[in-house]
């Protein structure tokens, strides 16, 4: 919405957008390839202990020869859109002024195709840097209906991959996700609520549906991703489609 070819100067866009000024002039950092490395082998960790938090990532980082601080492992862990799975009070949280939608999978025996659908987002290492696949996934027969690669965690992708899946497998009773915030907007709930799907997101004591899902995340890594070393975005896409089909 900032141009910088019109008359009003920059401060006077800015006002009237009520943007920063200093975020006018920030140009994104890239992440340098000794992040990266870490942030590849956070990701094994996190795929072998996936109940480790930030300490005990930091302390088997240094353990091999890394030294980082616990601050610089939670600021790359938020970056890949990792956190430890263990019982809590809450999971991911909503944006602010999004909605939020109940539990319903404590305790239903699951039977059939098209229940249950599951969705969740992962961390894909490149060779310059990293990109996030996204799966629909239904519960009762492990498939993954859907997918998409982004490279950022904005939500379209999330939204295109619930929508090819509604066109191509039917659609379910009820669609789970955690509360983040590709999940609770609208633009994402819009389509479920139209096709009359009950939405479940995980909240206290549904911890076990993420361990679910990270097992899927485990075979994706180490049967395809770990195997490949992507070089660009392109390759990652072409390699994952044809692992998923497979």
């Amino acid at each position: 919405m900032i141009d910088r070819s019109h008359d009003p100067p920059l401060t006077r866009q800015a006002k009237i957008l009520r943007l920063s000024r200093g975020s006018l002039y920030y140009r994104p950092r890239p992440v340098s390839a000794a992040d990266r490395a870490i942030m590849r082998r956070i990701d094994e960790l996190h795929l072998d202990y996936p109940f480790a938090g930030s300490r005990m990532p930091r302390d088997l980082l240094r353990g091999e020869g890394v030294q980082i601080g616990r601050a610089h492992v939670i600021t790359l862990m938020r970056r890949m859109a990792i956190e430890a799975i263990y019982r809590r009070p809450n999971t991911s949280k909503a944006a602010q002024g999004h909605k939020s939608y109940p539990y319903l999978l404590r305790g239903l025996p699951v039977e059939r195709p098209n229940q249950v659908w599951v969705m969740d987002i992962t961390y894909i290492p490149v060779r310059r840097g990293f990109v996030y696949l996204a799966a629909v996934v239904d519960w009762f027969t492990r498939r993954v209906l859907s997918w998409r690669v982004s490279i950022t965690l904005e939500g379209e992708f999330c939204i295109e991959a619930v929508k090819e899946a509604l066109a191509r497998h039917g659609k379910p009773d009820i669609f789970n996700t955690d509360q983040g915030s590709q999940f609770t907007s609208q633009p994402f709930t819009g389509p479920l609520i139209d096709n009359n799907i009950l939405i479940s997101m995980d909240s206290k004591g549904a911890w076990r549906d993420n361990v679910f899902v990270e097992r899927l995340w485990r075979s994706v890594k180490y049967e395809e991703v770990y195997l490949r070393a992507y070089d660009t975005v392109a390759e990652a896409r072409d390699s994952l489609g044809r692992y998923l089909d497979f």
